[in-house]
Protein backbone atom coordinates (compact mmCIF):
# COMPACT_ATOMS: atom_id res chain seq x y z
CA UNK A 1 0.00 0.00 0.00
CA UNK A 2 1.45 3.36 -1.07
CA UNK A 3 1.84 6.04 1.57
CA UNK A 4 -0.31 9.15 1.04
CA UNK A 5 1.26 12.05 -0.81
CA UNK A 6 2.61 14.74 1.50
CA UNK A 7 0.46 17.89 1.70
CA UNK A 8 1.51 20.70 -0.60
CA UNK A 9 2.60 24.02 0.88
CA UNK A 10 0.49 26.84 -0.58
CA UNK A 11 -0.63 24.36 -3.24
CA UNK A 12 2.73 24.63 -5.07
CA UNK A 13 3.24 21.44 -7.09
CA UNK A 14 5.81 23.07 -9.38
CA UNK A 15 7.69 26.23 -8.43
CA UNK A 16 9.53 28.47 -10.87
CA UNK A 17 12.63 26.32 -10.32
CA UNK A 18 10.55 23.15 -10.85
CA UNK A 19 10.26 22.05 -7.22
CA UNK A 20 7.27 20.77 -5.29
CA UNK A 21 6.72 22.49 -1.94
CA UNK A 22 5.64 20.12 0.80
CA UNK A 23 4.94 20.62 4.49
CA UNK A 24 7.08 18.92 7.09
CA UNK A 25 4.41 17.63 9.40
CA UNK A 26 4.88 17.31 13.13
CA UNK A 27 2.78 16.29 16.06
CA UNK A 28 0.99 19.51 17.09
CA UNK A 29 0.33 18.25 20.63
CA UNK A 30 4.04 17.54 21.14
CA UNK A 31 4.91 21.07 20.03
CA UNK A 32 2.37 22.55 22.44
CA UNK A 33 3.69 20.40 25.29
CA UNK A 34 7.29 21.48 24.59
CA UNK A 35 6.22 25.13 24.53
CA UNK A 36 4.43 24.79 27.87
CA UNK A 37 7.16 22.82 29.64
CA UNK A 38 10.08 25.01 28.53
CA UNK A 39 8.28 28.34 28.24
CA UNK A 40 9.19 28.51 24.54
CA UNK A 41 7.76 30.51 21.68
CA UNK A 42 5.18 28.20 20.11
CA UNK A 43 6.76 28.59 16.64
CA UNK A 44 10.08 27.22 17.92
CA UNK A 45 8.32 24.42 19.84
CA UNK A 46 6.38 23.36 16.73
CA UNK A 47 9.60 23.31 14.71
CA UNK A 48 11.22 21.07 17.31
CA UNK A 49 8.29 18.65 17.17
CA UNK A 50 8.37 18.62 13.37
CA UNK A 51 12.04 17.62 13.53
CA UNK A 52 11.23 14.63 15.68
CA UNK A 53 12.48 16.13 18.94
CA UNK A 54 10.45 14.75 21.84
CA UNK A 55 9.45 16.48 25.05
CA UNK A 56 12.25 14.82 27.04
CA UNK A 57 14.96 15.61 24.48
CA UNK A 58 13.97 19.23 23.81
CA UNK A 59 16.04 20.79 26.62
CA UNK A 60 19.24 18.99 25.52
CA UNK A 61 18.53 19.96 21.90
CA UNK A 62 18.22 23.65 22.75
CA UNK A 63 21.09 23.65 25.27
CA UNK A 64 23.44 20.85 24.15
CA UNK A 65 26.19 20.12 26.67
CA UNK A 66 29.07 17.69 26.56
CA UNK A 67 28.33 16.68 30.14
CA UNK A 68 24.94 15.32 29.04
CA UNK A 69 25.69 14.11 25.51
CA UNK A 70 29.36 13.06 25.22
CA UNK A 71 29.69 9.26 25.11
CA UNK A 72 32.22 7.35 27.19
CA UNK A 73 35.17 6.96 24.77
CA UNK A 74 35.64 3.36 25.97
CA UNK A 75 32.38 2.41 24.26
CA UNK A 76 34.26 2.54 20.93
CA UNK A 77 35.95 -0.76 20.18
CA UNK A 78 39.77 -0.64 20.44
CA UNK A 79 39.68 2.78 22.15
CA UNK A 80 41.24 1.61 25.40
CA UNK A 81 44.02 -0.20 23.51
CA UNK A 82 44.72 2.90 21.41
CA UNK A 83 44.71 5.21 24.42
CA UNK A 84 47.05 2.94 26.37
CA UNK A 85 49.56 2.83 23.48
CA UNK A 86 49.46 6.62 22.98
CA UNK A 87 49.86 7.15 26.73
CA UNK A 88 52.93 4.89 26.73
CA UNK A 89 54.39 6.88 23.83
CA UNK A 90 53.87 10.12 25.76
CA UNK A 91 55.40 8.79 28.97
CA UNK A 92 58.42 7.41 27.08
CA UNK A 93 58.87 10.57 24.98
CA UNK A 94 58.58 8.65 21.71
CA UNK A 95 58.55 10.26 18.27
CA UNK A 96 55.08 9.93 16.76
CA UNK A 97 53.94 10.47 13.18
CA UNK A 98 50.39 11.62 12.39
CA UNK A 99 49.29 10.61 8.88
CA UNK A 100 46.28 12.65 7.74
CA UNK A 101 44.11 13.38 4.74
CA UNK A 102 43.91 16.47 2.55
CA UNK A 103 40.32 17.54 3.33
CA UNK A 104 39.08 19.62 6.29
CA UNK A 105 38.36 16.61 8.53
CA UNK A 106 41.78 15.18 7.71
CA UNK A 107 43.56 18.46 8.41
CA UNK A 108 41.63 19.08 11.64
CA UNK A 109 42.09 15.57 13.02
CA UNK A 110 45.81 15.67 12.21
CA UNK A 111 46.14 19.13 13.79
CA UNK A 112 44.24 18.05 16.89
CA UNK A 113 46.31 14.91 17.47
CA UNK A 114 49.61 16.58 16.55
CA UNK A 115 48.96 19.54 18.83
CA UNK A 116 47.93 17.31 21.72
CA UNK A 117 51.03 15.09 21.40
CA UNK A 118 53.37 18.09 21.13
CA UNK A 119 51.86 19.64 24.25
CA UNK A 120 52.49 16.33 26.01
CA UNK A 121 56.16 16.42 25.03
CA UNK A 122 56.37 14.12 22.00
CA UNK A 123 58.32 14.87 18.85
CA UNK A 124 55.62 14.82 16.14
CA UNK A 125 55.89 14.36 12.38
CA UNK A 126 52.61 15.45 10.72
CA UNK A 127 52.15 14.12 7.18
CA UNK A 128 49.52 14.68 4.47
CA UNK A 129 49.85 12.81 1.15
CA UNK A 130 49.83 14.71 -2.12
CA UNK A 131 46.49 14.18 -3.91
CA UNK A 132 48.08 13.97 -7.36
CA UNK A 133 51.28 12.06 -6.61
CA UNK A 134 50.19 9.74 -3.78
CA UNK A 135 46.40 9.71 -3.74
CA UNK A 136 44.17 9.15 -0.72
CA UNK A 137 45.23 7.20 2.33
CA UNK A 138 48.41 5.58 3.61
CA UNK A 139 51.07 4.46 1.15
CA UNK A 140 54.06 2.31 2.05
CA UNK A 141 56.88 4.66 0.92
CA UNK A 142 55.46 7.49 3.04
CA UNK A 143 55.03 5.24 6.08
CA UNK A 144 58.54 3.84 5.70
CA UNK A 145 59.91 7.39 5.44
CA UNK A 146 58.20 8.35 8.70
CA UNK A 147 59.56 5.27 10.44
CA UNK A 148 63.04 6.07 9.09
CA UNK A 149 62.80 9.52 10.70
CA UNK A 150 62.41 7.79 14.04
CA UNK A 151 58.64 7.52 14.47
CA UNK A 152 57.93 4.45 16.59
CA UNK A 153 54.18 5.07 16.50
CA UNK A 154 52.19 6.20 13.44
CA UNK A 155 48.62 7.40 13.96
CA UNK A 156 46.49 7.45 10.81
CA UNK A 157 43.60 9.93 11.11
CA UNK A 158 40.61 10.14 8.75
CA UNK A 159 42.07 7.26 6.76
CA UNK A 160 43.46 3.75 7.17
CA UNK A 161 40.36 1.60 7.59
CA UNK A 162 40.57 0.39 3.99
CA UNK A 163 44.38 0.24 3.85
CA UNK A 164 45.02 -3.13 5.50
CA UNK A 165 47.48 -4.33 2.83
CA UNK A 166 49.66 -1.23 3.15
CA UNK A 167 49.51 -0.94 6.93
CA UNK A 168 50.25 -4.61 7.53
CA UNK A 169 53.31 -4.42 5.27
CA UNK A 170 55.03 -1.82 7.46
CA UNK A 171 57.72 -2.89 9.90
CA UNK A 172 59.55 -0.78 12.44
CA UNK A 173 56.62 1.20 13.87
CA UNK A 174 53.31 0.55 15.58
CA UNK A 175 50.16 1.83 13.85
CA UNK A 176 46.88 3.15 15.24
CA UNK A 177 43.95 4.07 12.99
CA UNK A 178 41.48 6.79 14.05
CA UNK A 179 38.86 6.92 11.32
CA UNK A 180 35.15 7.09 10.56
CA UNK A 181 34.85 5.78 7.01
CA UNK A 182 32.60 2.80 6.34
CA UNK A 183 34.42 -0.52 6.60
CA UNK A 184 33.88 -3.31 4.07
CA UNK A 185 35.51 -6.07 6.08
CA UNK A 186 37.64 -6.73 9.17
CA UNK A 187 39.95 -3.96 10.38
CA UNK A 188 43.67 -3.92 9.56
CA UNK A 189 45.87 -6.06 11.79
CA UNK A 190 47.48 -3.14 13.62
CA UNK A 191 47.65 -2.08 17.29
CA UNK A 192 44.16 -0.54 17.21
CA UNK A 193 41.52 0.68 14.77
CA UNK A 194 39.11 3.09 16.44
CA UNK A 195 36.25 3.64 14.03
CA UNK A 196 32.56 3.84 15.00
CA UNK A 197 31.76 2.55 11.51
CA UNK A 198 33.70 -0.68 11.97
CA UNK A 199 31.42 -3.62 11.32
CA UNK A 200 31.94 -4.87 14.88
CA UNK A 201 31.65 -1.53 16.71
CA UNK A 202 28.47 -1.31 18.76
CA UNK A 203 29.04 2.19 20.20
CA UNK A 204 26.15 3.72 18.23
CA UNK A 205 28.35 6.72 17.33
CA UNK A 206 28.36 6.27 13.55
CA UNK A 207 27.76 9.96 12.88
CA UNK A 208 31.08 11.14 14.36
CA UNK A 209 33.69 12.60 12.02
CA UNK A 210 37.35 11.58 12.34
CA UNK A 211 38.25 14.72 14.31
CA UNK A 212 35.57 13.87 16.88
CA UNK A 213 37.03 10.34 17.12
CA UNK A 214 40.47 11.87 17.66
CA UNK A 215 39.03 14.16 20.37
CA UNK A 216 37.52 11.18 22.20
CA UNK A 217 40.92 9.49 21.92
CA UNK A 218 42.61 12.42 23.67
CA UNK A 219 40.06 12.12 26.50
CA UNK A 220 40.76 8.40 26.85
CA UNK A 221 44.52 9.01 26.70
CA UNK A 222 44.45 11.67 29.41
CA UNK A 223 42.42 9.24 31.52
CA UNK A 224 45.16 6.61 31.08
CA UNK A 225 47.88 9.13 31.95
CA UNK A 226 45.99 10.31 35.01
CA UNK A 227 45.68 6.74 36.30
CA UNK A 228 49.42 6.26 35.77
CA UNK A 229 50.21 9.35 37.86
CA UNK A 230 51.59 11.25 34.88
CA UNK A 231 50.03 14.56 35.97
CA UNK A 232 51.41 14.61 39.49
CA UNK A 233 53.25 17.91 39.61
CA UNK A 234 52.21 18.98 36.11
CA UNK A 235 49.07 20.50 34.62
CA UNK A 236 46.64 18.45 32.55
CA UNK A 237 45.93 19.75 29.03
CA UNK A 238 42.72 21.73 28.54
CA UNK A 239 41.06 19.50 25.96
CA UNK A 240 38.14 21.92 25.58
CA UNK A 241 40.51 24.18 23.62
CA UNK A 242 40.54 21.52 20.87
CA UNK A 243 36.83 21.85 20.18
CA UNK A 244 37.34 24.59 17.58
CA UNK A 245 38.87 21.91 15.33
CA UNK A 246 36.11 19.40 16.14
CA UNK A 247 33.38 21.91 15.28
CA UNK A 248 35.08 22.92 12.03
CA UNK A 249 35.49 19.32 10.88
CA UNK A 250 31.99 18.23 11.94
CA UNK A 251 30.34 20.98 9.91
CA UNK A 252 32.62 20.74 6.87
CA UNK A 253 32.38 16.94 6.68
CA UNK A 254 28.57 17.39 6.68
CA UNK A 255 27.96 15.29 9.78
CA UNK A 256 24.40 15.35 11.19
CA UNK A 257 24.05 18.17 13.71
CA UNK A 258 22.07 16.13 16.18
CA UNK A 259 22.96 14.39 19.44
CA UNK A 260 26.57 14.73 20.56
CA UNK A 261 27.51 16.55 17.34
CA UNK A 262 25.27 19.45 18.39
CA UNK A 263 27.16 19.72 21.66
CA UNK A 264 30.56 19.47 19.96
CA UNK A 265 29.70 22.19 17.44
CA UNK A 266 27.92 24.47 19.94
CA UNK A 267 30.86 24.32 22.38
CA UNK A 268 33.37 24.53 19.54
CA UNK A 269 31.78 27.72 18.22
CA UNK A 270 32.36 29.30 21.62
CA UNK A 271 36.05 28.40 21.39
CA UNK A 272 36.22 29.71 17.81
CA UNK A 273 34.68 32.99 18.87
CA UNK A 274 37.77 33.66 21.01
CA UNK A 275 39.95 33.40 17.87
CA UNK A 276 42.81 32.03 19.97
CA UNK A 277 44.22 29.73 17.26
CA UNK A 278 46.44 31.95 15.05
CA UNK A 279 45.72 29.99 11.87
CA UNK A 280 41.95 30.21 12.22
CA UNK A 281 42.14 33.87 13.27
CA UNK A 282 44.15 34.62 10.11
CA UNK A 283 41.72 32.67 7.94
CA UNK A 284 38.76 34.56 9.41
CA UNK A 285 40.61 37.79 8.63
CA UNK A 286 41.20 36.99 4.94
CA UNK A 287 37.59 35.80 4.67
CA UNK A 288 36.46 39.18 6.10
CA UNK A 289 34.52 37.53 8.96
CA UNK A 290 34.26 40.26 11.59
CA UNK A 291 31.08 39.43 13.44
CA UNK A 292 29.77 36.37 15.28
CA UNK A 293 31.00 33.00 13.98
CA UNK A 294 28.28 30.49 13.05
CA UNK A 295 28.20 27.02 11.54
CA UNK A 296 27.66 28.76 8.21
CA UNK A 297 30.97 30.59 8.69
CA UNK A 298 32.71 27.23 9.02
CA UNK A 299 31.03 25.68 5.98
CA UNK A 300 31.27 28.62 3.59
CA UNK A 301 34.22 30.77 4.73
CA UNK A 302 36.78 28.52 6.45
CA UNK A 303 36.17 25.06 4.97
CA UNK A 304 36.60 25.89 1.26
CA UNK A 305 39.85 27.71 1.93
CA UNK A 306 41.35 24.90 4.01
CA UNK A 307 40.21 22.40 1.38
CA UNK A 308 41.72 24.43 -1.45
CA UNK A 309 45.29 23.46 -0.57
CA UNK A 310 44.51 19.76 -0.83
CA UNK A 311 42.51 20.23 -4.02
CA UNK A 312 44.89 22.21 -6.22
CA UNK A 313 47.73 23.50 -4.01
CA UNK A 314 50.06 22.20 -1.32
CA UNK A 315 48.33 19.23 0.29
CA UNK A 316 49.54 19.97 3.82
CA UNK A 317 49.06 23.75 3.78
CA UNK A 318 45.76 23.60 5.66
CA UNK A 319 47.30 21.42 8.37
CA UNK A 320 50.34 23.67 8.68
CA UNK A 321 48.08 26.68 9.06
CA UNK A 322 46.04 25.02 11.82
CA UNK A 323 49.24 24.13 13.69
CA UNK A 324 50.92 27.51 13.16
CA UNK A 325 51.64 29.44 16.36
CA UNK A 326 53.07 32.61 14.81
CA UNK A 327 50.51 35.27 13.77
CA UNK A 328 52.64 36.65 10.91
CA UNK A 329 53.33 33.23 9.42
CA UNK A 330 49.65 32.38 9.81
CA UNK A 331 48.59 35.49 7.89
CA UNK A 332 50.95 34.58 5.04
CA UNK A 333 49.61 31.01 4.82
CA UNK A 334 46.00 32.20 5.06
CA UNK A 335 46.60 34.64 2.21
CA UNK A 336 48.08 31.83 0.13
CA UNK A 337 45.09 29.58 0.80
CA UNK A 338 42.71 32.42 -0.06
CA UNK A 339 44.48 32.86 -3.39
CA UNK A 340 44.45 29.11 -4.06
CA UNK A 341 40.73 29.05 -3.28
CA UNK A 342 40.09 31.77 -5.88
CA UNK A 343 42.13 29.70 -8.34
CA UNK A 344 39.99 26.68 -7.42
CA UNK A 345 36.85 28.68 -8.17
CA UNK A 346 38.23 29.59 -11.61
CA UNK A 347 39.11 25.96 -12.38
CA UNK A 348 35.66 24.87 -11.18
CA UNK A 349 33.88 27.46 -13.34
CA UNK A 350 35.81 26.37 -16.43
CA UNK A 351 34.66 22.76 -15.94
CA UNK A 352 31.13 23.40 -14.73
CA UNK A 353 29.48 24.65 -17.93
CA UNK A 354 30.70 21.72 -20.05
CA UNK A 355 29.85 19.22 -17.31
CA UNK A 356 26.32 20.59 -16.83
CA UNK A 357 25.68 20.53 -20.59
CA UNK A 358 26.82 16.89 -20.86
CA UNK A 359 24.77 15.91 -17.80
CA UNK A 360 21.64 17.57 -19.21
CA UNK A 361 22.01 15.55 -22.43
CA UNK A 362 22.33 12.34 -20.40
CA UNK A 363 19.23 13.23 -18.38
CA UNK A 364 17.27 13.77 -21.59
CA UNK A 365 18.52 10.38 -22.84
CA UNK A 366 17.00 8.68 -19.77
CA UNK A 367 20.06 7.81 -17.72
CA UNK A 368 19.42 7.06 -14.04
CA UNK A 369 22.90 8.25 -13.02
CA UNK A 370 24.80 11.09 -14.65
CA UNK A 371 28.46 10.28 -15.38
CA UNK A 372 30.50 12.88 -17.25
CA UNK A 373 34.22 12.90 -17.98
CA UNK A 374 36.55 15.38 -19.59
CA UNK A 375 40.20 15.48 -20.61
CA UNK A 376 42.46 16.87 -17.89
CA UNK A 377 39.59 17.92 -15.62
CA UNK A 378 41.27 18.59 -12.30
CA UNK A 379 40.76 15.71 -9.84
CA UNK A 380 40.69 18.15 -6.93
CA UNK A 381 37.53 19.83 -8.23
CA UNK A 382 35.50 16.95 -9.69
CA UNK A 383 33.67 16.35 -6.40
CA UNK A 384 32.48 19.96 -6.21
CA UNK A 385 31.26 19.84 -9.82
CA UNK A 386 29.49 16.53 -9.14
CA UNK A 387 27.71 18.21 -6.25
CA UNK A 388 26.56 21.07 -8.50
CA UNK A 389 25.18 18.59 -11.07
CA UNK A 390 23.40 16.65 -8.35
CA UNK A 391 21.80 19.85 -7.06
CA UNK A 392 20.71 20.96 -10.54
CA UNK A 393 19.16 17.69 -11.74
CA UNK A 394 18.36 15.75 -8.54
CA UNK A 395 20.19 12.67 -9.77
CA UNK A 396 23.30 10.81 -8.56
CA UNK A 397 26.15 12.54 -10.39
CA UNK A 398 29.72 11.43 -11.05
CA UNK A 399 32.46 13.54 -12.62
CA UNK A 400 35.87 12.29 -13.76
CA UNK A 401 39.01 13.79 -15.20
CA UNK A 402 40.81 11.74 -17.84
CA UNK A 403 44.59 11.74 -18.17
CA UNK A 404 46.96 9.13 -19.60
CA UNK A 405 44.08 6.74 -20.29
CA UNK A 406 42.87 6.75 -16.66
CA UNK A 407 39.60 8.32 -15.47
CA UNK A 408 39.68 9.47 -11.81
CA UNK A 409 36.59 10.97 -10.30
CA UNK A 410 34.15 11.60 -7.53
CA UNK A 411 30.40 11.25 -7.14
CA UNK A 412 27.59 12.77 -5.08
CA UNK A 413 24.16 11.25 -4.53
CA UNK A 414 20.65 12.20 -3.44
CA UNK A 415 18.73 10.87 -0.41
CA UNK A 416 17.53 7.31 -0.88
CA UNK A 417 20.05 6.39 -3.58
CA UNK A 418 23.13 4.57 -2.20
CA UNK A 419 25.98 5.57 -4.49
CA UNK A 420 28.78 4.20 -2.30
CA UNK A 421 27.46 0.63 -2.40
CA UNK A 422 27.10 0.82 -6.19
CA UNK A 423 30.69 2.01 -6.61
CA UNK A 424 31.99 -0.70 -4.28
CA UNK A 425 30.01 -3.34 -6.22
CA UNK A 426 31.47 -2.06 -9.50
CA UNK A 427 34.98 -2.36 -8.09
CA UNK A 428 34.29 -5.88 -6.84
CA UNK A 429 33.10 -6.82 -10.35
CA UNK A 430 36.38 -5.60 -11.84
CA UNK A 431 34.97 -2.50 -13.59
CA UNK A 432 37.01 -0.12 -11.43
CA UNK A 433 40.64 0.01 -10.44
CA UNK A 434 39.71 1.71 -7.16
CA UNK A 435 36.39 2.69 -5.67
CA UNK A 436 34.62 3.24 -2.38
CA UNK A 437 32.40 5.60 -0.45
CA UNK A 438 29.20 5.93 1.51
CA UNK A 439 25.56 6.42 0.43
CA UNK A 440 25.94 10.11 -0.41
CA UNK A 441 29.45 10.27 -1.88
CA UNK A 442 32.07 8.09 -3.55
CA UNK A 443 35.45 8.16 -5.26
CA UNK A 444 36.65 5.95 -8.11
CA UNK A 445 39.21 5.38 -10.85
CA UNK A 446 39.13 3.17 -13.94
CA UNK A 447 40.64 2.79 -17.43
CA UNK A 448 39.08 5.25 -19.86
CA UNK A 449 37.76 2.47 -22.09
CA UNK A 450 35.56 1.15 -19.26
CA UNK A 451 33.71 4.41 -18.58
CA UNK A 452 30.70 3.44 -20.71
CA UNK A 453 30.45 0.01 -19.09
CA UNK A 454 30.64 1.62 -15.64
CA UNK A 455 27.89 4.04 -16.63
CA UNK A 456 25.67 1.17 -17.82
CA UNK A 457 26.28 -0.64 -14.53
CA UNK A 458 25.26 2.44 -12.55
CA UNK A 459 22.13 2.90 -14.65
CA UNK A 460 21.05 -0.63 -13.82
CA UNK A 461 22.07 -0.55 -10.15
CA UNK A 462 20.56 2.89 -9.48
CA UNK A 463 17.50 2.53 -11.70
CA UNK A 464 15.23 3.85 -8.94
CA UNK A 465 16.68 7.34 -9.56
CA UNK A 466 14.77 7.54 -12.86
CA UNK A 467 11.54 8.00 -10.90
CA UNK A 468 12.85 11.09 -9.09
CA UNK A 469 11.58 14.52 -10.15
CA UNK A 470 14.15 16.69 -11.87
CA UNK A 471 14.13 19.05 -8.89
CA UNK A 472 14.12 17.89 -5.28
CA UNK A 473 11.11 18.64 -3.12
CA UNK A 474 11.41 21.73 -0.94
CA UNK A 475 10.40 20.85 2.62
CA UNK A 476 8.61 23.79 4.23
CA UNK A 477 8.18 24.13 7.98
CA UNK A 478 6.14 27.28 8.45
CA UNK A 479 4.29 30.18 6.88
CA UNK A 480 4.70 33.83 7.85
CA UNK A 481 3.62 37.24 6.68
CA UNK A 482 6.03 39.96 5.69
CA UNK A 483 4.84 41.99 8.66
CA UNK A 484 5.39 39.00 10.94
CA UNK A 485 9.07 38.65 9.95
CA UNK A 486 10.26 40.70 12.88
CA UNK A 487 13.66 40.80 14.51
CA UNK A 488 12.11 39.10 17.53
CA UNK A 489 10.92 36.18 15.37
CA UNK A 490 14.29 35.89 13.61
CA UNK A 491 16.11 35.79 16.94
CA UNK A 492 13.75 33.14 18.29
CA UNK A 493 14.63 30.87 15.35
CA UNK A 494 18.32 31.10 16.29
CA UNK A 495 17.52 28.95 19.33
CA UNK A 496 17.46 25.95 16.94
CA UNK A 497 21.05 26.61 15.77
CA UNK A 498 23.66 25.36 14.97
CA UNK A 499 22.19 24.59 11.55
CA UNK A 500 23.49 22.02 9.09
CA UNK A 501 22.95 18.48 7.90
CA UNK A 502 20.19 16.83 9.94
CA UNK A 503 19.15 20.15 11.50
CA UNK A 504 18.52 22.45 8.57
CA UNK A 505 17.73 26.12 8.95
CA UNK A 506 13.92 26.51 9.10
CA UNK A 507 12.35 26.90 5.66
CA UNK A 508 9.51 29.43 5.69
CA UNK A 509 7.09 30.59 3.00
CA UNK A 510 5.78 34.12 2.57
CA UNK A 511 2.50 34.00 0.59
CA UNK A 512 1.66 36.52 -2.14
CA UNK A 513 4.52 38.99 -1.81
CA UNK A 514 4.97 42.02 -4.03
CA UNK A 515 8.52 42.69 -5.24
CA UNK A 516 8.99 46.41 -4.71
CA UNK A 517 12.53 46.60 -6.03
CA UNK A 518 15.17 44.09 -7.08
CA UNK A 519 18.74 44.70 -8.24
CA UNK A 520 21.99 42.85 -8.74
CA UNK A 521 24.75 43.69 -6.29
CA UNK A 522 28.29 42.54 -5.49
CA UNK A 523 31.55 42.58 -7.37
CA UNK A 524 30.43 39.84 -9.78
CA UNK A 525 26.72 40.80 -9.72
CA UNK A 526 26.01 37.27 -8.49
CA UNK A 527 23.66 38.41 -5.71
CA UNK A 528 20.20 39.99 -5.94
CA UNK A 529 18.85 42.30 -3.27
CA UNK A 530 15.12 42.90 -3.20
CA UNK A 531 12.47 44.45 -0.99
CA UNK A 532 9.23 42.59 -0.30
CA UNK A 533 5.83 43.82 0.76
CA UNK A 534 2.79 41.86 1.89
CA UNK A 535 -0.32 41.75 -0.26
CA UNK A 536 -2.08 44.37 1.84
CA UNK A 537 0.88 46.72 2.10
CA UNK A 538 2.57 47.40 5.43
CA UNK A 539 6.25 47.15 6.38
CA UNK A 540 8.91 46.17 3.88
CA UNK A 541 11.34 43.27 4.26
CA UNK A 542 14.83 43.10 2.78
CA UNK A 543 15.43 39.89 0.84
CA UNK A 544 18.59 38.46 -0.72
CA UNK A 545 19.18 35.75 -3.33
CA UNK A 546 22.70 34.31 -3.55
CA UNK A 547 24.28 32.37 -6.46
CA UNK A 548 21.97 34.26 -8.80
CA UNK A 549 24.15 34.19 -11.90
CA UNK A 550 21.85 31.98 -13.95
CA UNK A 551 18.77 29.76 -13.77
CA UNK A 552 15.07 30.60 -13.79
CA UNK A 553 14.79 32.35 -10.44
CA UNK A 554 16.78 35.59 -11.08
CA UNK A 555 14.65 36.74 -14.06
CA UNK A 556 11.46 35.97 -12.11
CA UNK A 557 12.66 38.23 -9.30
CA UNK A 558 14.15 41.00 -11.44
CA UNK A 559 11.34 41.24 -14.00
CA UNK A 560 8.32 40.49 -11.87
CA UNK A 561 6.52 43.81 -11.95
CA UNK A 562 3.44 44.11 -9.74
CA UNK A 563 2.17 40.50 -9.87
CA UNK A 564 2.62 38.75 -6.50
CA UNK A 565 4.82 35.72 -5.84
CA UNK A 566 5.04 33.10 -3.12
CA UNK A 567 8.56 33.32 -1.65
CA UNK A 568 10.38 30.50 0.21
CA UNK A 569 13.55 30.88 2.23
CA UNK A 570 15.16 31.57 5.60
CA UNK A 571 14.55 34.43 8.00
CA UNK A 572 17.75 35.63 9.66
CA UNK A 573 18.84 38.20 12.20
CA UNK A 574 22.09 39.48 10.68
CA UNK A 575 24.69 41.69 12.30
CA UNK A 576 26.66 44.18 10.27
CA UNK A 577 28.96 46.77 11.86
CA UNK A 578 27.27 46.27 15.21
CA UNK A 579 23.72 46.72 13.89
CA UNK A 580 21.27 43.80 13.82
CA UNK A 581 18.49 43.66 11.22
CA UNK A 582 16.27 41.06 9.54
CA UNK A 583 16.87 39.59 6.10
CA UNK A 584 14.98 36.95 4.17
CA UNK A 585 17.29 34.65 2.20
CA UNK A 586 15.41 33.50 -0.89
CA UNK A 587 15.59 29.81 -1.84
CA UNK A 588 12.69 29.50 -4.29
CA UNK A 589 9.79 31.37 -5.88
CA UNK A 590 6.38 30.23 -7.09
CA UNK A 591 3.55 31.71 -9.10
CA UNK A 592 0.43 32.49 -7.07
Amino acid sequence: MESPAPPLALGVHRSISGRRWIWREGEARTGLAIAQRLGLDEVVARLLAARGVGIEEAQHFLEPTLRALLPDPSRLIDMDTAADRIARAIRAGESVAVFGDYDVDGACSAALMSGFLREEGCTVYPYVPDRMAEGYGPNLPALQGLAAKGATLIICVDCGTAAATVLEALTGADIIVLDHHTAEGPPPRVVATVNPNRLDCTSGQKMLCATAVAFLTTIATVRCLRRAGHYQGRAEPNLMDLLDLVALATVCDVMPLIGVNRALVAQGLRVLQRRDRPGIAALLEVAAVKDKISAMTLGFALGPRINAGGRIGEADLGLRLLLCEDALDARAMAATLDGVNRQRQTVEASMLTAALDAAEQQLAAGHAALLVAGPDWHPGVVGIVAGRIKERFNRPALVAGVADGLAKGSGRSVPGIDLGSAVIAARQMGLLATGGGHPMAAGFSLPQQRVEAFHAFLDERLAAARALPQAADLVVEGSATVAGCTLEMAESLIKLAPFGNGNEEPMLVLPRCRILRAERIGKELNTIRAFLEGEGGGPRLKAVMFRAKDGKLPPALLERGSAPLHVAGHLRAEEWNGRVSTSFIITDLAET
